[in-house]
């Protein structure tokens, strides 16, 4: 991020301060007063898509520029920078439920969160590096709903919505032949969007850490259907053994180290259905051994439909560190990799909100590993028309290059978005 964005970040934000784990809502950075739960109703609102006209793409700040690095995708969901500078990108979409709610049925179709799942990995490469993806290859098919991606010690790992497995990998590689090698099983699918099973490489280069969504909304089947759920693991590579590093997160999808820290940090999905503007998802430093709510609390306020479960967890729950707007789909997480530290947060947008919120990619500035303002948008320019309920694409996840270049993955558009800086 340029220095003069950076600034502006700053400036625009009066709210600074705050830590993860105080015991105060008020603590927590971007926060706001938060109304009591049902002070609006619950609503069905999913976007239309309808992807991205001739000439038109995403608006970021002055100082970046937005290039098209590869487009006729088929519902691009997660990417891997390899050190060669090729990008490997997953593609897979959730499954229709037969028995979903009608209603429900008919916005994911037009938002197209559902249907036909490619269940594959595409390489894209940029060989004359000019910013546009000339070459891709299907790198792997057959897959199960794959979502992270990861490439340590000679293998890519990758996370199926049912377990890891691993493939022999050399960077430069266009083809993937070989069978795959389970690591760990997982349980399978989850409530709306859960499926994702997102990964990142430990700083150790030994372990590797596994988000995992949860079941349900709110435990509504019972907390023996959220066992490894709701959580993030913490897996050995080299026997397959693992940990339990965090859980009460409902759907920790983005994770990334922060600099000056050696911290993971997550993008986190809170809660549906208790109206507009409850609860907020949240960006959070996480603490290994930590419970952070789900399902019996958000924000250190007790679930209604949990008035009287697990109250004595209350006291010990750890909080956010920066909310990032209800119901916004905080999806995507990275770091900056060049100039002032921002961490980069990508969300998908809304479907259990009056009005939209999210469809962006924001902005939080960091100084010495920890949050220093409110998030800001940084990009922006994925509605058409909100009164209509149109958009041209949603943004899912980010990743970040040393040259300060931003790869920006939009499912619904079929795009990978490179943006970045100007001078």
């Amino acid at each position: 991020m340029t220095n003069a964005v950076f600034a502006s970040l700053i400036l625009a934000s009066a709210m600074s301060g705050g830590t993860a784990q105080a015991q105060t809502s008020a603590k927590v950075i971007g926060l706001g007063t938060q109304p009591e739960p049902y002070a609006t109703g619950s609503v069905v609102n999913h976007p239309r898509t309808i992807g991205w006209p001739e000439g038109r793409k995403p608006v970021a700040p002055r100082g970046y520029e937005v290039v098209r690095f590869a487009g006729g995708l088929d519902y691009p969901r997660q990417a891997l920078l390899m050190p060669n500078g090729d990008v490997i990108v997953a593609e897979a979409r959730t499954k229709p439920k037969l028995d979903a709610d009608p209603e429900v049925q008919r916005g994911q179709a037009l938002s197209k969160t559902t249907g036909y799942s490619a269940n594959r990995l595409t390489l894209l490469r940029d060989a004359n590096h000019d910013g546009v993806a000339e070459q891709r290859f299907v790198l792997r098919e057959g897959l199960n709903q794959p979502f992270g991606i990861q490439y340590a010690n000679g293998r890519l790992y990758v996370a199926n919505t049912d377990g890891v497995v691993s493939f022999p990998y050399r960077p430069g590689q266009t083809r993937i032949a070989d069978a795959p090698r389970p690591l760990i099983a997982l349980p399978a699918g989850g409530y709306n969007n859960h499926w994702t099973r997102n990964l990142l490489l430990g700083l150790d280069g030994r372990t590797l850490y596994v988000s995992v969504g949860s079941a349900s909304n709110v435990g509504e089947h019972g907390m023996d259907e959220e066992k490894r759920r709701a959580a993030i693991l913490a897996v050995d590579l080299a026997t397959g053994r693992e940990r339990l590093y965090a859980s009460g997160l409902r759907n920790p999808v983005g994770m990334a180290w922060a600099q000056d820290s050696g911290t993971l940090w997550a993008a986190v999905n809170e809660r549906d259905e208790i109206g507009d503007d409850i609860a907020p998802d949240y960006l959070v430093g996480v603490r290994e051994g930590g419970f952070y709510g789900w399902p019996y609390s958000y924000y250190g306020k007790q679930d209604p439909r949990h008035a009287n479960d697990r109250r004595d967890l209350l006291p010990t729950t750890l909080l956010p560190d920066v909310a990032v707007g209800p119901h916004s789909a905080a999806l995507g997480l990275a770091f900056s990799k060049a100039g002032p530290q921002t961490a980069f947060v990508a969300r998908h947008g809304s479907w259990n909100r009056s009005s939209f919120s999210g469809y962006d990619v924001l902005a939080v500035p960091f100084a010495a590993g920890r949050p220093t303002a409110a998030p800001q948008p940084f990009l922006t320019g994925f509605v058409a028309d909100a009164k209509k309920g149109d958009v041209y694409g949603r943004p899912v996840s980010i990743q970040t290059r040393d040259d300060g270049a931003i790869f920006v993955v939009d499912d619904a558009g079929d795009t990978v978005w490179l943006v970045r800086p100007t001078s």
